[in-house]
């Protein structure tokens, strides 16, 4: 199974680093994250999240500039953003938008 990033920039005892870019009509690997991260969005797009099987669960607009943390509830990412989709750890997105997809993703080790 994948990182959780494109490539991993950083990494100590405290945090992983990651760069994540996903051309238009890119879709990543499928993951899992099993620490608590935040995201930094360097370009937003319009990203169709999938879920283990592959299926379909929901479609999310990240505008460039913003950031979003994340943590890990057994078997689900929960964001501190309201409104933002609950999705299983394990999970794919692919960039449905005319945009490069580009973030920064910093996971917390514990």
């Amino acid at each position: 199974m994948a990182g959780v990033g494109t490539q991993k920039v950083f990494e100590n005892d405290r945090v992983n680093v990651w760069h994540l870019d996903l051309e238009p009509g890119e879709h990543g690997e499928q993951h899992t994250h099993s620490l608590d991260y935040v995201i930094r969005i360097l370009s937003g797009s319009t990203l169709q999240i999938f879920g283990p099987k592959g299926e379909l669960l929901d479609t999310v607009e990240l505008g460039s500039g913003g950031a979003v943390s994340f943590r890990v509830e057994g078997d689900q990412i929960v964001a501190d953003r309201p409104g933002y989709p609950v999705v299983p750890a394990t999970h794919s997105a692919k960039n449905v938008g005319t945009n490069t997809f580009r973030e920064v993703l910093i996971e917390f080790k514990n």
